[in-house]
């Protein structure tokens, strides 16, 4: 019997030839949210994995809604040339279906690299800005505090979520998927942790899943039917009174009713206060119980490291595909030695094929 893990799957209208995603990773290498060599480099080198479907880091829809000074944009002609010029670079090599993450950091946005400690930099910092989020309330006890977005704030957003969205789509990419989980900013609105507005964005769930929906419907409505439009979810914030399982659901089936082709499931992210049970397969029961209950494809994520692991999630049906990030990193060429331990086959470059080792010589299709 063939490993399911490695037979095709349809996202939508994208055809996926097998079931491993590589998850979106920031990598901070970017100017002024413009593409460099650097991404060429890394994203030309995952193209080659053999994973089914590539997804592009957090890219922002403005320079406040980046984590760091040196993230992805998506917010201008400038941004958009850059990241066309590491697609054609990419492309030229591969056909591997390629997606991107469109994102906004909210409270969580104007830090410096991680390399050089991570910490909120003040909009006096020559790095730094004010952020925004939901509610005046900081990350962080010590940092300074977010402005709470108002009207005309939130239409500016939606408005720069859909104009990344357009960019996307006249950049190609195969799929285009909403980061609303991670502590971001669209997981700040549905968080009763970071949300604590009294109009009608804030209080009860629908009111607090009314800005994330929003903004997904604003870039329903210029992403052509045949792209898979798809969302992040942290599926609870593992902090006693937040964001939960129960509001997850909820907020895949109103997604689901709006066309969204799939959901992908993480977790955590919006407190410093969560206590992760970090393991194998630690976030597979939160995207069970969402695949329990919507028809759409479910996206599991985190500490998936193994073969036989990720095909016995697929195979039990507790997710549709399997979503790889930092094993990537370690270990680009992942794929494909899950397809040999799996005795399933897989196809790379032509440059390539003279790699299958002896223990495994059929693995590469021709």
């Amino acid at each position: 019997m063939s490993a399911k893990l490695f037979t095709p799957f349809e996202l939508g209208r994208l055809h996926l030839s097998n079931r491993i995603v590589v998850a979106p990773m920031c990598t901070y290498s970017a100017t002024d949210g413009c593409a460099s060599d650097w991404h060429v480099i890394h994203y030309g080198g995952l193209a080659q994995s053999g994973a089914g479907l590539l997804t592009f880091e957090a890219t922002a829809v403005a320079p406040e809604g980046r984590i760091t000074y040196g993230d992805l944009g998506l917010w201008n002609d400038t941004c958009e040339a850059a990241l066309a010029k590491t697609l054609e670079s990419v492309r030229r090599w591969s056909d591997t279906p390629l997606a991107i993450q469109i994102a906004h950091a909210g409270r969580k946005a104007s830090t410096d690299l991680p390399w050089l400690g991570g910490a909120q930099l003040p909009p006096h910092n020559a790095h730094g800005w004010q952020t925004v989020s939901s509610s005046n309330l900081p990350f962080e006890a010590t940092e300074q505090a977010p402005h709470a977005l108002a009207p005309d704030g939130l239409k500016r957003i939606r408005e720069a979520f859909a104009s990344a969205a357009k960019r996307a789509v006249r950049l190609g990419f195969n799929a285009i998927q909403i980061h609303s989980a991670h502590g971001y900013l669209l997981h700040q609105f549905l968080s009763p942790l970071a949300n604590k507005r009294d109009d009608e964005y804030g209080g009860s769930l629908e009111n607090r899943l009314r800005f994330p929906l929003e903004v997904f419907s604003a870039m329903r409505d210029v992403v052509p039917d045949h792209i898979p439009l798809t969302v992040r979810v942290s599926g609870t914030d593992w902090v006693d009174g937040g964001w939960d399982i129960d509001g997850t659901i909820a907020y895949a089936k109103a997604l689901e009713q709006r066309g969204c082709t799939a959901i992908h499931i993480s977790s955590g992210g919006l407190s410093p206060q969560q206590k992760i049970p970090l393991g194998p397969n630690y976030q597979v029961p939160l995207a069970r119980a969402v695949k329990a209950a919507v028809s759409i494809p479910v996206i599991t994520v985190g500490l998936i490291t193994d073969a036989e692991q990720a095909e016995a999630i697929v195979g039990t049906g507790d997710a549709d595909l399997v979503a790889v990030a930092r094993i990537m990193l370690y270990d680009p060429r992942w794929p494909w030695h899950a397809a040999a331990e799996l005795g399933a086959k897989i196809k790379p470059a032509n440059q390539y094929l003279r790699a299958a080792p002896h223990s495994a010589p059929n693995l590469f299709k021709v």
